[in-house]
């Protein structure tokens, strides 16, 4: 979005600074451009939202609308799948702990991937204990597809045998799917491999074809060219599915009753379509080195802050403008390594602001009660059309929970 000082200056002045801002549009534009990609391959194809990558109600709702799933992680999540209209059978329940809300949901009827051994057990003595009711399950698969690195995550192979074995052996229980999801695995030739690998197994472990094969998440989405820069190579949503929804298709061709195909992005849809407007509070010189104090942190603007530079704007006050060769635009916390964005090269003066792009994904669901408070969201529908969605944090919403002795005299 591009904003001017006009527009920057009345929205803060309503709802403080720093300040999200939510792109409803091109959230909603991405979301099609990606489900019209794989459908238009793989007809049986659902998006999972993630709600762990940005669980604001808002942003869910409107996945909600497009028709996707709710993919969620924990009790909390699931109660606000619950709370914004989801029926069990529409969300699906990963994570490693999923806790006593995780069991419960199973018996609603949720679609549980089970990630370990012992949580199978925990499934089985449930089914057991009520055998009049049918359960299903899917198992969540460790894949190495050459991440060089051990996810902690999933069942190994031997697991997934044993399990197949244990679940035979409860007649109201049964595997209707299997998922799996690779951190930091992007490429194209990743996602053929995670595709290939969950066919075999699907193949080896099911007489017919299971109701779902999940894929989980991890692609590239949209980003601005200058961002999009920083990476070696960003295929498009085409060429993802050319390399899952396109194999599914051929692999299943004559079934009668082909799986759902799911992928569970997160990031991929919401990390361009939210903004982070914060202002400038102070610049100084300490040697050699220029530092200008914003009223943000990396807390606010998630992690990929701290693996690449993000793509700014800065709008100019009133101040006379300094020219910079490098200048560190740092955050309000008292952290060394609180650094917004290292190096910046430009004009900037007390007063500026700076628009953080591309901070959709785990940036307010992370945000800690650091030092202050996490600030207020709203959505942005024309260039005057906006809407409150988070109201910004207060002192009082930090402390109430901890208790003050001396009010209780």
């Amino acid at each position: 979005m591009n904003y001017t000082r006009e527009i920057i200056e009345n929205l803060l002045g309503q709802y403080g600074s720093p300040l999200y801002i939510f792109d409803e549009t091109g959230f909603v534009d991405n979301y099609n451009r990606l489900y019209l990609a794989m459908s238009s391959l793989y007809k049986n194809y659902r998006i999972a939202y993630s709600y762990k990558t940005n669980y604001t109600p808002y942003v869910c709702k409107t996945a909600k609308r497009l028709g996707a799933y709710a993919e969620v992680v924990s009790g909390m999540e699931y109660a606000l799948a619950k709370r914004i209209g989801y029926d069990d059978q529409h969300i699906i329940f990963n994570g490693p702990d999923k806790g006593t809300e995780g069991l419960k949901a199973l018996k609603q009827g949720c679609l549980i991937n089970i990630d370990s051994s012992d949580e199978l057990a925990n499934v089985c003595k449930i089914a057991k204990a009520d055998p009049e009711t049918k359960f299903k399950i899917g198992l969540r698969v460790n894949l190495d597809i050459g991440q060089n690195f051990v996810s902690r995550f999933g069942m190994d192979e031997a697991d997934i045998a044993d399990a197949f074995q244990t679940v035979s052996e409860v007649n109201n229980l049964k595997i209707a799917g299997l998922h799996c999801h690779i951190s930091r695995c992007r490429s194209k030739e990743a996602w053929k491999k995670r595709t290939e690998y969950m066919l075999q197994l699907s193949d080896r472990y099911f007489v017919q074809p299971p109701e779902y094969i999940d894929l989980g998440s991890g692609m590239f989405g949209s980003m601005a060219a200058d961002f999009a820069a920083q990476f070696d190579d960003i295929p498009t949503y085409e060429e993802y599915a050319q390399v899952t929804a396109e194999i599914l298709a051929a692999h299943y061709n004559d079934a009668k009753e082909a799986p759902i195909l799911f992928t569970e992005p997160g990031t991929t849809l919401i990390n361009r379509f939210v903004d982070c407007i914060t202002r400038v509070e102070s610049i100084k010189k300490i040697g050699d080195q220029h530092f200008a104090v914003l009223d943000a942190s990396i807390h606010n603007l998630g992690e990929t802050c701290r693996l690449k530079k993000l793509p700014i704007q800065v709008i100019h006050g009133d101040e006379e403008q300094i020219s910079y060769d490098q200048i560190d635009l740092t955050g309000y916390t008292c952290l060394e390594q609180d650094v917004l964005l290292p190096a910046y090269s430009g004009m900037l003066a007390r007063g500026d602001y700076v628009v953080f792009e591309n901070v959709g994904g785990y940036s307010t669901v992370l945000k800690p009660p650091f030092i202050r408070p996490d600030c207020a969201m709203i959505a942005f529908r024309t260039d005057h059309e906006y809407q409150l969605i988070k109201a910004a944090e207060t002192y009082e919403d930090i402390l109430k929970t901890y208790i003050f002795e001396d009010e209780n005299k």
